[in-house]
């Protein structure tokens, strides 16, 4: 439901109020090869937000835009085993706990044009966030040390940029800036297998990780006929949220669904570092034709919990996609390529290379996430003003591939089609 208004007034020219509601239900359904026991864990969020944005023009120089935001997660779960032979119900762990997640924030950011080639923009946001989890219905399946979780923290976060023309053809960017993610119900609570032998557990010392960027940028037009741009950025993530072995009561394993499994905790890590360069090329052959490229080259490293530096899971590999475009008048045609690079083992976080069950072997046996690519086509077409027609083939080869760290085989062949029609 959302509420807008233009009329100006003194504290603004433009205000607007969205409010959304969003409800999902989510069941994970297990049973082992000839096991009569069917485990059934089941959760439902509740998602509530309220956003308020205003924006006011001070003379002719200055763009103001400032709000406010809340955000509220309501989470319940609910575990059980059933045995298919006897019909028979019982309890079970519940994969989370049952809690509530709140944010509020107050944000404000001014773009000031300083002269007819020069822009400036600056900005800054202030956020509370609150985690109410209760555990007491957990504590007969894992000796937990704690029945609750409560955090209350704030962040600020904050940005300054820049943008200079110096001709029509030319663009140079700059930006400075902090932001955070603080620990939602998913980080500080979950219970999960996390990989064969392993499962997560809760962990209620988690801070909201903090990350500071700087980015330059340029971008050059060729005769209306090649645009080339360039972005190299630079970033720090302390604090960062990473899976680790982690302890329980002293023990390093527990039994989790009748396996002993090692004890794991999504926990803090002392820094990591991420850098890279976007580049992004563009040709108009003419007026239907036009070919679009993005690539982009990653790198980083974390700090591991025995001060030794490790590859960081955080950094992706070389990824990019290609573009080949048509048009003309009510007719899009586009076939694409996206592909992703290799990451040999030895180019692999510590953390994740023993993980066999989502990585292959080479030659040698060890993980390494292998390159892929996808040859893909897509189109529209407009019959009339209120209707139009699309559809498209993806991975025409059908390729079986995996996005780097994802674990989840993405689709193979797969066909679309769909009528769209505007009243």
């Amino acid at each position: 439901l959302s509420f807008k208004n233009d009329r100006a007034t003194a504290i603004y020219d433009e205000v607007q109020v969205r409010l959304a509601h969003q409800l999902f239900n989510e069941s994970r359904i297990t049973r082992d090869f000839n096991d009569p026991l069917r485990i059934i864990r089941e959760e439902e969020v509740e998602a509530l937000s309220l956003n308020l944005d205003l924006s006011k023009r001070l003379g002719s120089r200055h763009q103001l835009y400032y709000g406010a935001e809340v955000v509220q997660n309501i989470v319940s779960s609910e575990g059980k085993q059933k045995n298919i032979n006897s019909g028979s119900v019982a309890d079970e762990a519940d994969r989370y706990p049952q809690s509530d997640w709140t944010s509020a924030a107050l944000f404000i950011s001014d773009e000031f044009s300083l002269n007819e080639k020069m822009d400036l923009m600056a900005g800054l946001r202030y956020n509370y966030y609150a985690l109410n989890a209760d555990f007491s219905q957990n504590l007969p399946f894992y000796p937990l040390p704690f029945d609750a979780v409560n955090l209350d923290n704030a962040a600020i976060s904050g940005s300054f940029g820049a943008v200079y023309r110096p001709r029509e053809t030319w663009v140079f960017k700059f930006n400075l800036g902090s932001a955070f993610r603080a620990p939602n119900v998913d980080d500080i609570g979950k219970v999960f297998d996390s990989e064969p032998g392993a499962v997560i557990l809760p962990n209620p010392n988690l801070n909201a990780e903090m990350a500071y960027n700087i980015d330059l940028g340029l971008a050059k037009l060729f005769k209306e006929v090649v645009k080339v741009d360039l972005t190299a950025y630079y970033t720090i993530l302390e604090n960062a949220m990473v899976r680790r072995d982690f302890q329980l009561n002293g023990a390093d394993s527990v039994f989790y669904d009748g396996s002993l499994s090692r004890v794991q905790a999504i926990q803090n890590a002392a820094e990591a570092r991420v850098y890279g360069v976007q580049a992004g090329l563009e040709i108009k052959f003419s007026r239907r034709f036009s070919w679009v490229n993005d690539v982009n080259f990653q790198w980083g490293e974390e700090e591991m919990d025995d001060g030794s530096v490790s590859p960081s899971r955080h950094a992706a590999p070389f990824f990019g996609v290609s573009r080949l475009n048509f048009e003309h008048k009510q007719s899009r045609l586009q076939f694409y390529v996206e592909y992703q690079g290799e990451v040999a083992h030895s180019d692999l976080s510590v953390e994740e290379q023993p993980k066999r069950e989502i990585y292959a072997l080479d030659e040698n046996g060890l993980t390494y996430a292998p390159a892929w690519y996808t040859l893909n086509v897509k189109f529209e077409q407009g019959i009339s003003p209120q209707l139009s027609l699309s559809g498209g083939v993806e991975n025409i080869t059908d390729q079986r591939y995996r996005p780097y760290s994802s674990g989840i085989s993405r689709p193979g062949r797969n066909f679309f089609l769909a009528l769209r029609a505007r009243l």
